[in-house]
């Protein structure tokens, strides 16, 4: 045993970031091992591994006994006093008991334990350091993929993206670089499992806050988002200081900060609304780009029965229902729309209506 070993665990822990006093233990628990494998003994053993001096030490543990009926746990009285008068029966004695060839025979039997405890350490580690990424956008580049999951390249370790948390606009091609949300890390016995999403809409808001300073700084506020990955997104946003366009903060001069997000996801259309504490503006912004008459509010059930001009209700549904799915969605409210001629006939609308004031205001304002 000499200073090469010592050497060696300065290099573990500065490369691979494992605790040098965890590599110690773990050689110790190996040798302790190795040598009542390889002498046969019965005795309880502690190595001591001195890093100063480089040198390792084995030592007999023993119970000091007046009647000695385990030869390889307890020592007699006698033959303790004749170590040190001063011991007791109850007493516990180290004799040393290191072999002359004791280092070559531990290192080859320490190997497998050492390199496993070091193995079990770098997982601590990486579990450590990615279970602090959940929630968070990281880079990565595809390696490979099975039958379900795409397998993406993170740095010190690989995520897993579920086929079913792939964008339907996409293509995943080997070695190409990509952003993705991780969802969850998972303990298991062959290591931590990282998991990582191109659907979750807490993508949405990350990239959100990467490209839009006013968002990290907090001047503006992501309230809620809405989202059908690889399709359409609705975010709703709010800036507490009246001076301040939350809206416009994320669109950027000449849409150029929602359109590097639009890129990122691969041509994914984004509404940018304004989040607002009245349910009556909140979801009439919500169900942009199609304009709206008139909100009624029913509380006790959170649901609402819009009114849009005729011409605007098949851009207030959309597509599938998507514009109002999603809107349902962002807001948290159930959103049942109607036409203004069908909202008439129910007695929804009144015909004054048309000349209100409050619905030309309404209109201008969204």
């Amino acid at each position: 045993m000499n200073s090469d070993l010592f050497e060696a665990l300065h290099y573990l822990e500065k490369e691979k970031g494992i605790d040098k006093e965890i590599l110690i233990e773990a050689l110790e628990a190996a040798l302790i091992s190795a040598y009542k494998k390889n002498f046969k003994s019965k005795t309880n053993v502690r190595v001591d591994l001195n890093e100063e001096q480089g040198t390792m030490h084995v030592y007999a543990r023993k119970t000091v006994v007046e009647e000695v009926t385990d030869p390889h746990q307890q020592i007699s009285l006698d033959e303790a006093k004749d170590i040190d008068p001063n011991y007791e029966p109850g007493d516990v004695i180290e004799i040393e008991v290191t072999p002359k060839n004791f280092g070559r025979i531990a290192a080859q039997a320490a190997k497998q334990v050492v390199t496993q405890r070091v193995r079990e350490a770098e997982r601590g580690v990486i579990y450590g350091e990615y279970i602090d990424r959940v929630e968070d956008v990281m880079n990565g580049i595809i390696q490979r993929r099975d039958n379900r999951f795409i397998y993406v390249n993170l740095g010190k370790a690989e995520g897993r993206l579920p086929l079913t948390e792939t964008m339907p606009n996409e293509s995943y091609e080997f070695h190409d670089r990509i952003k993705v949300f991780l969802t969850r890390v998972e303990k298991t016995s062959k290591g931590p499992q990282i998991f990582v999403s191109r659907t979750h809409p807490g993508l949405l808001k990350r990239l959100f806050e990467m490209e839009v300073p006013e968002i990290y700084e907090g001047t503006v506020e992501i309230k809620s988002v809405a989202r059908e990955a690889g399709d359409r997104s609705k975010i709703a946003v709010y800036a507490d200081n009246p001076d301040v366009d939350p809206v416009g903060s994320c669109v950027g001069q000449r849409g150029q900060r929602v359109q590097a997000i639009v890129n990122e996801l691969n041509g994914e259309k984004i509404d940018i609304v304004e989040w607002s504490e009245d349910p009556v503006e909140y979801i009439s912004n919500a169900l942009s780009p199609s304009k709206v008459i008139d909100v009624l509010v029913n509380e006790e059930d959170k649901a609402t029965t819009v009114i849009v001009p005729d011409y605007q209700l098949s851009l207030a549904i959309g597509k599938r229902g998507q514009n109002a799915r999603l809107a349902a969605k962002l807001t948290g409210w159930k959103i049942d729309i109607k036409s203004e001629t069908e909202a008439k006939e129910e007695g929804l609308l009144e015909e004054q209506n048309e000349d209100d004031d409050t619905y030309s205001d309404l209109d201008e304002t969204i």
